[in-house]
């Protein structure tokens, strides 16, 4: 065989942080990527480019303490022990590095997140760039992508198989409109995120949220799992995912859950509350599907309205005309075609939660009260992406159901196993990307130091 790049990633998504990170210390990687579209079309583009990092500089700028541990902690109270927490450590002491590094190493403007708290996270941690869109932090990393001479793209290809031998990884097989290839490489990163546009696989391991819209990439179906079973790798947490509670109709943007942090809350067709919706967006998906029958309504005033322009998801969410406005309750459930009656009771519920009465749901965090003029958002849930997949160690190798590296093999993000546990419960804020992200990174760590010696 002819030589070939260093590394191969599959999917160019957060793989493109791993081939990145590769290109950055000396490897030659070549990206393939099956969506034309992807830099739009991807989980990553689709997210709300929230990143943890614990212990970073810009929390120790703003006074905020934090570590591995706390987060490790925060991590294994979110999924009640269920999380892997030999890679929920791992992921969390690369979190501040990994920020950090997108920041000086790609040029990326991070800040620190810190105008109101995601639900689990014990400290601010999550970080971002500027109009908080994963197509907006995607396209800089593309641009870094294209400057770089280390990496190649091949676009549309969909990577189709791996070829092992007695040492390893030696080739992978590609298949593109000018036919299937087979590239020769000592390594290969799973990057192809989970299952979610595979319907049948999404019933099998995901029932409970099968019902609910698909809001991912239509790449996702579960490649990297047939690629890594054939090889003998094991799975695990295929019943985990993320959905998301707030996908404002008809334009199926994202309302954000930052409303309900800023105070906002969520009633059925009958203009009633059925939960604290501060639990979690991810697992107030099911609740809406279970509790609402699948439609529900964002109650919210001006100030959250305002509060939440930093995010250009939720701008472009009222630029759709999602975002119905009145100056009275009645008015406003005239326009929803709600019941005025229950919507008034429901509205002053909430005043007096907000003033310190306790909520029959539980729910303790009320930023302030609502006060006219008052909106409203049509929402659906959503499963954004799932949260199993392969097994992998610490350096993001691919592992066989005895522990064994698959040598050569990495997975990353929804490729690979998360640290979210089982269910959407266990789901934080960020910890999408950090494993994308995160892994992607490790895996570059991994191979360059082979390589090198």
């Amino acid at each position: 065989m002819t030589e070939g790049p260093d590394l191969v990633v599959a999917g160019a998504g957060g793989g493109l942080m791993g081939a990145l990170r590769a290109a950055s210390r000396g490897l030659s990687v070549l990206v393939v990527e099956r969506n034309e579209h992807f830099a739009v079309g991807n989980n990553s583009a689709m997210s709300t480019a929230m990143v943890p990092g614990a212990g970073s500089r810009w929390q120790r700028e703003a006074g905020i303490e934090d570590s591995p541990d706390r987060f490790v902690g925060d991590i294994m109270a979110k999924t009640h022990g269920e999380a892997d927490e030999r890679l929920a450590r791992a992921l969390a002491e690369v979190s501040a590095p990994l920020v950090e590094w997108m920041a000086d190493g790609l040029d990326l403007p991070m800040s620190l997140v810190t105008d109101f708290p995601y639900p689990g996270h014990s400290a601010y941690r999550c970080h971002t760039v500027p109009g908080r869109a994963g197509r907006l932090l995607l396209q800089q990393v593309i641009r870094q992508v294209r400057r770089s001479a280390s990496v190649d793209m091949l676009v549309p290809a969909t990577l189709t198989d791996v070829v092992m031998g007695a040492e390893g990884v030696e080739a992978a097989v590609v298949s593109s409109p000018a036919g299937e290839e087979t590239i020769p490489t000592r390594a290969v990163l799973l990057a192809t995120n989970g299952f979610g546009a595979d319907a049948d696989l999404v019933r099998t391991h995901l029932p409970e949220i099968a019902g609910a819209v698909y809001h991912g990439s239509e790449g996702s179906t579960g490649d990297a799992l047939r690629i890594g079973e054939r090889l003998g790798a094991a799975t695990a947490y295929l019943d985990a995912y993320q959905g998301h509670a707030a996908l404002a109709m008809p334009a199926a943007t994202l309302a954000g859950w930052a409303t309900v942090m800023h105070g906002a809350f969520l009633v059925d067709r009958q203009g009633r509350r059925f939960g604290d919706e501060t639990t979690g967006y991810s697992e107030y998906a099911a609740q809406v599907l279970e509790r609402a029958d699948g439609e529900a309504w964002i109650i919210l005033d001006e100030r959250i309205h305002e509060a939440c322009q930093a995010f250009q998801d939720y701008r472009d969410t009222a630029e759709s005309g999602a975002v119905r406005w009145c100056h009275t309750v009645d008015a406003l459930a005239e326009a929803c075609g709600l019941p005025a009656q229950t919507l008034a009771a429901t509205v002053a519920d909430s005043v007096a939660c907000a003033g310190g009465w306790p909520d029959p749901h539980g729910r303790t965090h009320w930023e302030q009260p609502l006060r006219p003029r008052y909106a409203a958002i049509a929402v659906k849930p959503a499963l954004f992406h799932t949260q199993g997949g392969l097994v992998v160690d610490e350096h993001a190798r691919v592992l066989t159901a005895d522990g064994d590296p698959i040598v050569g093999l990495y997975a990353s993000g929804g490729a690979a196993m998360s640290i979210s546990g089982h269910g959407a419960g266990g789901y934080l804020a960020g910890n999408g990307l950090l494993p994308a992200f995160g892994l992607a990174y490790l895996a570059a760590d991994h191979v360059s130091d082979l390589a090198n010696g």
